[in-house]
Protein backbone atom coordinates (compact mmCIF):
# COMPACT_ATOMS: atom_id res chain seq x y z
CA UNK A 1 0.00 0.00 0.00
CA UNK A 2 1.58 3.33 -0.98
CA UNK A 3 2.86 5.41 1.87
CA UNK A 4 2.35 2.75 4.52
CA UNK A 5 4.02 3.53 7.88
CA UNK A 6 7.21 1.57 8.53
CA UNK A 7 6.93 1.84 12.31
CA UNK A 8 4.23 2.28 14.90
CA UNK A 9 5.18 5.28 17.02
CA UNK A 10 3.65 8.50 18.25
CA UNK A 11 3.48 11.41 15.75
CA UNK A 12 6.34 13.86 15.88
CA UNK A 13 6.11 16.85 18.18
CA UNK A 14 5.46 20.14 16.44
CA UNK A 15 8.52 22.07 17.59
CA UNK A 16 10.84 19.50 19.18
CA UNK A 17 11.55 18.13 15.74
CA UNK A 18 15.20 17.24 16.34
CA UNK A 19 14.65 14.90 19.28
CA UNK A 20 11.44 13.29 18.11
CA UNK A 21 12.50 12.83 14.47
CA UNK A 22 15.82 11.34 15.57
CA UNK A 23 13.99 8.85 17.76
CA UNK A 24 11.65 7.90 14.94
CA UNK A 25 14.60 7.55 12.54
CA UNK A 26 16.37 5.18 14.93
CA UNK A 27 13.23 3.04 15.13
CA UNK A 28 12.82 2.92 11.37
CA UNK A 29 16.48 2.00 10.82
CA UNK A 30 16.38 -0.66 13.53
CA UNK A 31 13.35 -2.22 11.85
CA UNK A 32 15.17 -2.33 8.52
CA UNK A 33 18.05 -4.21 10.12
CA UNK A 34 15.78 -6.64 11.95
CA UNK A 35 15.78 -8.81 8.83
CA UNK A 36 17.61 -12.12 9.08
CA UNK A 37 21.28 -11.67 8.12
CA UNK A 38 22.39 -13.05 4.76
CA UNK A 39 26.16 -12.60 4.86
CA UNK A 40 27.27 -12.56 8.49
CA UNK A 41 30.22 -10.15 8.48
CA UNK A 42 28.69 -7.88 5.84
CA UNK A 43 25.44 -7.60 7.79
CA UNK A 44 27.38 -6.89 10.98
CA UNK A 45 29.41 -4.17 9.26
CA UNK A 46 26.27 -2.58 7.82
CA UNK A 47 24.67 -2.45 11.25
CA UNK A 48 27.86 -1.05 12.74
CA UNK A 49 28.06 1.66 10.10
CA UNK A 50 24.43 2.75 10.43
CA UNK A 51 23.24 2.08 13.96
CA UNK A 52 26.24 3.56 15.74
CA UNK A 53 24.79 6.97 16.47
CA UNK A 54 25.06 10.21 14.55
CA UNK A 55 23.15 13.45 14.28
CA UNK A 56 20.54 12.01 11.86
CA UNK A 57 20.30 15.51 10.43
CA UNK A 58 19.23 14.46 6.94
CA UNK A 59 16.28 12.31 8.01
CA UNK A 60 15.26 15.02 10.47
CA UNK A 61 15.17 17.43 7.53
CA UNK A 62 12.98 14.99 5.59
CA UNK A 63 10.45 14.89 8.44
CA UNK A 64 10.55 18.65 9.04
CA UNK A 65 10.14 19.55 5.37
CA UNK A 66 7.38 17.03 4.88
CA UNK A 67 5.45 18.20 7.91
CA UNK A 68 5.81 21.82 6.77
CA UNK A 69 3.69 20.76 3.77
CA UNK A 70 1.32 18.58 5.85
CA UNK A 71 2.74 15.15 4.94
CA UNK A 72 1.96 12.29 7.33
CA UNK A 73 4.88 10.89 9.33
CA UNK A 74 4.37 7.37 7.96
CA UNK A 75 4.86 8.56 4.37
CA UNK A 76 8.15 10.17 5.39
CA UNK A 77 9.68 7.10 7.04
CA UNK A 78 11.07 5.47 3.89
CA UNK A 79 12.67 8.59 2.33
CA UNK A 80 14.10 9.52 5.75
CA UNK A 81 15.65 6.09 6.18
CA UNK A 82 16.86 5.98 2.58
CA UNK A 83 18.76 9.22 2.80
CA UNK A 84 20.42 8.19 6.07
CA UNK A 85 21.53 4.93 4.47
CA UNK A 86 23.08 6.91 1.61
CA UNK A 87 24.78 9.22 4.10
CA UNK A 88 26.15 6.26 6.08
CA UNK A 89 27.55 4.67 2.93
CA UNK A 90 29.26 7.95 1.99
CA UNK A 91 30.91 8.26 5.41
CA UNK A 92 32.23 4.70 5.28
CA UNK A 93 33.79 5.30 1.87
CA UNK A 94 35.07 8.77 2.80
CA UNK A 95 36.91 7.28 5.79
CA UNK A 96 38.85 4.77 3.67
CA UNK A 97 42.64 5.16 3.33
CA UNK A 98 42.22 5.98 -0.36
CA UNK A 99 39.99 8.93 0.58
CA UNK A 100 40.29 10.77 3.92
CA UNK A 101 41.99 7.92 5.83
CA UNK A 102 40.15 8.49 9.11
CA UNK A 103 40.42 6.18 12.11
CA UNK A 104 37.49 7.53 14.14
CA UNK A 105 33.87 8.30 13.30
CA UNK A 106 31.12 9.17 15.77
CA UNK A 107 33.44 8.49 18.68
CA UNK A 108 34.47 4.98 17.71
CA UNK A 109 36.72 3.23 15.16
CA UNK A 110 35.72 3.53 11.53
CA UNK A 111 34.29 0.54 9.66
CA UNK A 112 37.50 -0.27 7.79
CA UNK A 113 39.40 -0.31 11.11
CA UNK A 114 36.96 -2.68 12.80
CA UNK A 115 36.58 -4.97 9.77
CA UNK A 116 38.90 -4.32 6.83
CA UNK A 117 39.09 -2.12 3.75
CA UNK A 118 37.48 -4.64 1.39
CA UNK A 119 34.57 -5.19 3.78
CA UNK A 120 34.14 -1.43 4.22
CA UNK A 121 33.87 -0.99 0.44
CA UNK A 122 31.27 -3.76 0.23
CA UNK A 123 29.41 -2.30 3.21
CA UNK A 124 29.10 1.09 1.52
CA UNK A 125 28.00 -0.55 -1.73
CA UNK A 126 25.34 -2.62 0.06
CA UNK A 127 24.00 0.37 2.00
CA UNK A 128 23.66 2.40 -1.17
CA UNK A 129 21.56 -0.26 -2.87
CA UNK A 130 19.57 -0.85 0.33
CA UNK A 131 18.54 2.82 0.34
CA UNK A 132 16.81 2.46 -3.01
CA UNK A 133 15.32 -0.89 -1.99
CA UNK A 134 13.74 0.68 1.10
CA UNK A 135 12.31 3.52 -0.96
CA UNK A 136 10.97 1.20 -3.69
CA UNK A 137 9.34 -1.19 -1.22
CA UNK A 138 7.49 1.61 0.58
CA UNK A 139 6.17 3.09 -2.70
CA UNK A 140 5.65 6.62 -1.38
CA UNK A 141 3.88 9.22 -3.52
CA UNK A 142 5.97 10.49 -6.46
CA UNK A 143 8.34 7.53 -6.10
CA UNK A 144 9.98 8.13 -9.48
CA UNK A 145 10.82 11.72 -8.61
CA UNK A 146 12.16 10.66 -5.22
CA UNK A 147 14.44 8.02 -6.78
CA UNK A 148 15.78 10.61 -9.22
CA UNK A 149 16.41 13.14 -6.45
CA UNK A 150 18.28 10.60 -4.33
CA UNK A 151 20.31 9.25 -7.26
CA UNK A 152 21.31 12.72 -8.47
CA UNK A 153 22.39 13.77 -4.99
CA UNK A 154 24.53 10.64 -4.59
CA UNK A 155 26.35 10.44 -7.91
CA UNK A 156 28.16 12.52 -10.50
CA UNK A 157 25.82 15.46 -9.93
CA UNK A 158 26.18 15.27 -6.15
CA UNK A 159 28.38 13.65 -3.52
CA UNK A 160 30.63 11.68 -5.84
CA UNK A 161 31.39 14.82 -7.83
CA UNK A 162 32.06 16.76 -4.64
CA UNK A 163 34.43 14.13 -3.31
CA UNK A 164 36.31 14.09 -6.62
CA UNK A 165 36.67 17.87 -6.51
CA UNK A 166 37.77 17.66 -2.88
CA UNK A 167 40.49 15.12 -3.65
CA UNK A 168 41.71 17.21 -6.59
CA UNK A 169 41.89 20.33 -4.42
CA UNK A 170 44.20 18.85 -1.77
CA UNK A 171 47.40 20.83 -1.66
CA UNK A 172 46.03 23.47 -4.00
CA UNK A 173 44.18 26.70 -3.45
CA UNK A 174 40.54 27.37 -4.29
CA UNK A 175 38.86 30.73 -4.16
CA UNK A 176 35.64 31.18 -2.20
CA UNK A 177 33.39 30.57 -5.21
CA UNK A 178 35.15 27.35 -6.18
CA UNK A 179 35.02 26.16 -2.57
CA UNK A 180 31.28 26.86 -2.44
CA UNK A 181 30.82 24.84 -5.64
CA UNK A 182 32.73 21.89 -4.22
CA UNK A 183 30.77 21.91 -0.96
CA UNK A 184 27.53 22.37 -2.87
CA UNK A 185 28.13 18.96 -4.40
CA UNK A 186 29.84 17.13 -1.56
CA UNK A 187 27.67 18.22 1.38
CA UNK A 188 24.91 20.41 0.06
CA UNK A 189 23.51 17.95 -2.49
CA UNK A 190 22.32 15.44 0.10
CA UNK A 191 20.93 18.16 2.36
CA UNK A 192 18.99 19.60 -0.57
CA UNK A 193 17.79 16.10 -1.41
CA UNK A 194 16.58 15.54 2.15
CA UNK A 195 14.43 18.66 2.08
CA UNK A 196 13.09 17.90 -1.39
CA UNK A 197 12.25 14.29 -0.49
CA UNK A 198 10.20 15.56 2.43
CA UNK A 199 8.43 18.01 0.16
CA UNK A 200 7.73 15.38 -2.50
CA UNK A 201 5.97 13.24 0.07
CA UNK A 202 3.31 15.96 0.16
CA UNK A 203 3.22 17.90 -3.13
CA UNK A 204 4.36 17.87 -6.77
CA UNK A 205 7.69 19.42 -7.74
CA UNK A 206 6.03 22.39 -9.42
CA UNK A 207 4.42 23.56 -6.16
CA UNK A 208 5.96 27.01 -5.46
CA UNK A 209 6.67 26.01 -1.87
CA UNK A 210 9.16 23.44 -3.17
CA UNK A 211 11.23 26.26 -4.70
CA UNK A 212 11.18 28.07 -1.35
CA UNK A 213 12.38 24.91 0.38
CA UNK A 214 15.12 24.46 -2.23
CA UNK A 215 16.40 27.96 -1.48
CA UNK A 216 16.34 27.17 2.24
CA UNK A 217 18.20 23.89 1.71
CA UNK A 218 20.86 25.45 -0.52
CA UNK A 219 21.66 28.04 2.15
CA UNK A 220 21.74 25.64 5.10
CA UNK A 221 23.74 23.08 3.14
CA UNK A 222 26.63 25.48 2.69
CA UNK A 223 26.24 26.91 6.20
CA UNK A 224 26.43 23.40 7.64
CA UNK A 225 29.71 22.71 5.83
CA UNK A 226 31.18 26.02 6.92
CA UNK A 227 30.36 25.14 10.52
CA UNK A 228 32.06 21.78 10.00
CA UNK A 229 35.16 23.62 8.76
CA UNK A 230 35.03 25.87 11.82
CA UNK A 231 34.68 22.93 14.21
CA UNK A 232 37.67 21.21 12.62
CA UNK A 233 39.72 24.24 13.70
CA UNK A 234 38.04 25.31 16.94
CA UNK A 235 36.03 22.27 18.04
CA UNK A 236 36.69 19.68 20.73
CA UNK A 237 37.72 16.23 19.48
CA UNK A 238 35.88 14.40 22.28
CA UNK A 239 32.65 16.25 21.49
CA UNK A 240 33.06 15.82 17.74
CA UNK A 241 33.83 12.12 18.00
CA UNK A 242 36.75 12.47 15.57
CA UNK A 243 40.11 14.17 15.39
CA UNK A 244 40.31 17.91 14.82
CA UNK A 245 42.84 19.66 12.60
CA UNK A 246 42.45 17.04 9.88
CA UNK A 247 41.74 19.56 7.12
CA UNK A 248 44.88 21.58 7.82
CA UNK A 249 46.98 18.42 8.11
CA UNK A 250 45.83 17.34 4.66
CA UNK A 251 46.21 20.85 3.19
CA UNK A 252 42.52 20.91 2.27
CA UNK A 253 40.91 24.25 1.36
CA UNK A 254 38.38 25.44 3.95
CA UNK A 255 36.42 28.57 4.78
CA UNK A 256 38.49 29.41 7.89
CA UNK A 257 41.65 29.08 5.80
CA UNK A 258 40.28 31.50 3.19
CA UNK A 259 38.27 33.90 5.36
CA UNK A 260 39.64 33.41 8.89
CA UNK A 261 37.50 32.07 11.72
CA UNK A 262 35.49 35.24 12.21
CA UNK A 263 34.96 35.65 8.48
CA UNK A 264 33.78 32.03 8.23
CA UNK A 265 31.38 32.53 11.14
CA UNK A 266 29.99 35.68 9.51
CA UNK A 267 29.48 33.81 6.24
CA UNK A 268 27.62 31.00 8.02
CA UNK A 269 25.32 33.43 9.80
CA UNK A 270 24.65 35.30 6.57
CA UNK A 271 23.55 32.02 5.01
CA UNK A 272 21.36 31.34 8.04
CA UNK A 273 19.58 34.63 7.40
CA UNK A 274 19.05 33.60 3.76
CA UNK A 275 17.58 30.28 4.85
CA UNK A 276 15.17 31.91 7.30
CA UNK A 277 14.06 34.43 4.67
CA UNK A 278 13.31 31.59 2.25
CA UNK A 279 10.90 30.03 4.76
CA UNK A 280 8.67 33.11 5.08
CA UNK A 281 6.11 31.93 2.45
CA UNK A 282 5.51 28.73 4.43
CA UNK A 283 4.39 30.54 7.58
CA UNK A 284 4.21 28.89 11.01
CA UNK A 285 4.47 25.37 9.59
CA UNK A 286 8.11 26.10 8.79
CA UNK A 287 9.06 27.00 12.37
CA UNK A 288 10.71 23.59 12.97
CA UNK A 289 12.81 24.10 9.84
CA UNK A 290 13.91 27.47 11.20
CA UNK A 291 14.82 25.81 14.50
CA UNK A 292 16.87 23.25 12.58
CA UNK A 293 18.72 25.92 10.63
CA UNK A 294 19.73 27.69 13.84
CA UNK A 295 20.77 24.39 15.40
CA UNK A 296 23.01 23.59 12.41
CA UNK A 297 24.95 26.82 12.92
CA UNK A 298 25.09 26.77 16.72
CA UNK A 299 26.07 23.08 17.08
CA UNK A 300 29.36 21.97 18.64
CA UNK A 301 29.58 18.61 16.86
Amino acid sequence: MPGRPMVSVEPLAERDIITTARTRTEQVLAQIFDRAPVAGELDAAMRYGVLGGGKRLRPVLVYAAGRALSAEDGVLDAPAAAIELIHAYSLIHDDLPAMDDDDMRRGRPTVHRVYNEAMAILTGDALQSLAFEVLAEARPPRLGAMVRVLANASGREGMAAGQALDLSAVGGRLDVDALATMHGYKTGALIRAAVRLGALAAVDEDDPRVAALDAYATAIGLAFQIQDDILDVAGDAATLGKATGADAARAKPTYPALLGLEGARAKAHGLLDEALDALVPLGEQAFPLADLARHMIDRDH
